[in-house]
């Protein structure tokens, strides 16, 4: 069984979800592996359940979740790890946990001991040092999950998951939208870096979601996220300048960055690009740059602002419309 890459679920990884249930004894791990029809949540979704009770992450909530939360309390107790399956069809005459329209299949499975806590550790550190691995999961009651390298084949039988590390969003420019930015980045599941040359801006008190700050030049700062290929950037510079500069050292990025956003009115995105056109750099790169940067949702203060720019990280990644529901 091969279900889809997985990264993140929710606002935190579970991997580490897990890795701090595990600091407790042992723990959980629902998985949401085959889907029919309208569901909550997509497969590869997880939740994990702790030694003190605590749910962590979601497989889409409601009376669906309750089962399957019941269902880890008992797996929890006896460790016999089995699938459950979660009906949303609203059928009549049936047991049925909602009204979406369709079904949702879950594996659950206890974690526990130092094979456990050694495994996950190895996750995080792969993922951190961004690289992807696979992820299986044995459904014989007496094998334990394992990791595979990515180009390793895998096994015809059990659940395998590619684990990708989060995308990387690079906020240049360290200011109340930069602020407000990292903090929802963070929430939808990117991991934040930080570039100004300002120290008094770019600092882990502003900024305690950032893994990275660089208060260095914007070249400097590229050349540790070099290999990343998972790279978003986010231009909310105190000014022109420092949109040229960004503009041309992420343009010429062996990688291509998978989104560059830049925060501006029309005319300032029009002469940053007159500028960037003048240096050499070819017209057609600019076609991929999201400038002014964010969705139009009336985005006033730099909250908001901070929302409409994650909003399109989301559409981007996401690949979504942007347009309202209710017109879909």
């Amino acid at each position: 069984m091969r279900i889809p890459h997985s990264d993140l679920t929710g606002g935190n990884s579970w991997y580490q979800d897990l890795a701090a249930a595990l600091q407790i004894g042992a723990a959980v791990l629902a998985t949401v592996t085959a889907v029919h029809g309208s569901v909550p949540r997509e497969v590869g979704a997880k939740l994990v359940l702790d030694a003190q009770g605590t749910v962590r992450g979601t497989i889409g909530g409601g009376a669906g979740e309750a089962k399957v939360i019941q269902l880890a309390q008992q797996v929890w107790q006896t460790g016999d790890k089995q699938f459950v399956d979660i009906d949303l069809s609203g059928a009549p005459h049936r047991q049925v946990q909602g009204v979406c329209g369709g079904q949702m299949q879950v594996w659950v499975e206890r974690w526990q001991g130092e094979a456990a806590i050694a495994l996950i550790t190895q996750i995080c550190a792969l993922l951190n040092a961004g690289q992807s691995v696979q992820l299986v999961t044995p459904m014989a009651s007496n094998c334990s999950p394992y990791l595979l390298l990515l180009n390793d084949s895998p096994p015809a039988d059990g659940m395998v998951e590619i684990l990708q590390p989060p995308p990387t969003l690079l906020i240049v420019g360290a200011g109340h939208v930069g602020i407000q930015l990292a903090a929802v980045a963070a929430l939808i599941g990117f991991q934040v870096v930080v570039q100004d040359d300002r120290p008094e801006w770019a600092n882990a008190t502003r900024y305690p979601q950032a893994s990275q700050i660089f208060t260095g030049s914007i070249a400097s700062a590229l050349a540790h996220l070099v290999d990343h290929p998972q790279l978003y950037a986010a231009l909310v510079t105190r000014g022109y300048q420092y949109d040229l500069d960004a503009l041309d050292q992420l343009l010429q990025r062996a990688i291509p960055c998978a989104y560059i956003g830049m925060i501006g009115s029309h005319k300032r995105v029009r002469q940053v690009y007159r500028a960037i056109a003048q240096g050499g750099i070819p017209t057609d790169k600019l076609h991929s740059i999201y400038a002014p940067i964010g969705l139009d949702i009336g985005a006033l203060t730099p909250a908001e602002i901070a929302i409409s720019i994650s909003a399109e990280l989301i559409l981007v990644r996401r690949g979504g419309t942007g347009r309202s529901l209710s017109q879909l």
